[in-house]
């Protein structure tokens, strides 16, 4: 189920996974082709088929697989700035390949060896695009058998990148067990609502799913199966929701980097200084000074705890197996100091970037707006507050609170 594209292809994806590409350039001029058209894209809420081209072109989709399989071999450290990079130009194309990197790994790492080394190489050779509907809020799905394999049944509310996805990972009921899935888009009887109208985020493909008896052959449940009931997960699966938090994190910063960036050139090409100002251009207005230096003070400090908290979450994934709770819960609380400081951080700044610019930036053409309504459409993905909770329960404590779907 692998989209197609009318327009000429961008990027030469065999010329951009060799070794030592730069993947922060290339994730550079992606954004630069990106907010050519970001205002015109959103407004026409076209499905992103193009833009999951351009990804695939330039090789962002298998960038974290290994150099073995034919990937990049980079790290999520480089994924967590690839997805900052995009956020700049639009954060629901750096959402959606957020969703990507994080849904792929989670089928990764709960698969058996076997199926994880076939799932890597297909992933890589044809360039799969991933999505889940895994909404925990929703009910589970229902797997039951049917002969030599197993049917689908149920609804999620939410689904991301799944009407566009070659793979959907969910978690499904079978019996009393839950299992985790990734099933083939493109199978009979999955049915997308194609009902997301929030206001922000409009891109993301984040509407509702059906799965109507949908066929599910045994390969498309990952790991032991039957899963025991008592049997702990891998190590690495304890990362998903702090990884899958970081990347929320970098693209909630880079939204901000984003309107700071187009305050910026706005002020110095268009604004006009206060009429006693006492100054000539809007640069040099005092207190424009004074607020864009507070924003960009608050939005270094926010992206440099990001960086610490990728530093840790990288230590984390490297213990493998090894992973202690207590290192892996360490490395989460820091992730989630980052998700409550960036979701402040880039809530203000989308919205006071127009006490920097004046009236006339809020006409549509310039669609500003844009920024300030995709991170107050994310941010309530989960309550930041119950993230607050989690650093100074672990602070105060040294524990956190479980909820192992958001936490």
């Amino acid at each position: 189920m692998t989209a197609t594209s009318t327009q000429p292809a961008v990027f030469a994806a065999d010329e951009r996974l060799v070794a030592g590409a730069d993947w922060l350039s290339i994730a550079e001029q992606v954004a630069a082709r990106l907010s050519e058209t970001a205002v015109a894209r959103e407004r026409a809420g076209t499905p992103p088929h193009t833009e999951i081209t351009w990804l695939r072109e330039a090789g962002l989709l298998t960038l974290l697989n290994p150099k073995e399989a034919g990937g990049a071999g980079a790290t999520f450290t480089d994924a967590f700035r690839v997805v900052r990079i995009l956020a700049r130009a639009d954060t629901s194309i750096a959402q959606i390949l957020s969703y990507h990197y994080l849904l792929s790994h989670s089928a990764f790492w709960r698969a058996d060896q076997e199926q994880c080394e076939r799932l890597v190489r297909q992933s890589v050779g044809q360039k799969w695009f991933w999505g889940g509907a895994s909404n925990p809020r929703d009910a589970l799905t229902i797997l039951t058998a049917d002969g030599d394999g197993f049917r689908l049944n149920g609804r999620k509310t939410f689904a991301s990148n799944a009407s566009r996805a070659d793979r959907i990972t969910l978690r499904a009921a079978f019996g009393d067990a839950v299992v985790l899935i990734a099933l083939p888009g493109a199978n009979d009887g999955i049915v997308h609502g194609n009902d997301w109208d929030a206001f922000g985020q409009r891109l993301t493909e984040s509407g509702s799913i059906e799965f109507h008896d949908v066929r599910v052959e045994r390969d498309d449940i990952l790991g032991l199966f039957p899963p025991k009931p008592d049997a702990p997960l891998p190590a690495l699966t304890t990362l998903v929701v702090p990884i899958h938090q970081l990347l929320f994190v970098n693209f909630y910063l880079g939204t901000a980097e984003g309107a700071l960036l187009e305050a910026n050139r706005y002020i110095r090409a268009q604004a006009k200084p206060w009429q006693t100002s006492g100054v000539a251009r809007a640069s040099e207005d005092p207190y424009i000074l004074e607020l864009y230096g507070s924003l960009h003070s608050d939005l270094r400090a926010s992206i440099a705890l990001a960086e610490v908290a990728a530093t840790e979450i990288e230590a984390a994934i490297g213990r493998g197996a090894a992973l202690a709770p207590d290192q892996r819960n360490s490395a989460a609380t820091t992730v989630y100091a980052a998700k409550v400081n960036s979701t402040r951080v880039a809530l203000d700044i989308t919205s006071r970037i127009f006490d920097l610019m004046g009236a006339r930036s809020t006409s549509a053409r310039y669609g500003f707006d844009r920024f300030w309504r995709n991170v107050r459409t994310h941010t309530l993905h989960d309550p930041v507050a119950y993230k607050a909770r989690e650093v100074g329960n672990f602070a105060l404590n040294g524990r956190i609170t479980s909820d192992p779907l958001y936490t």
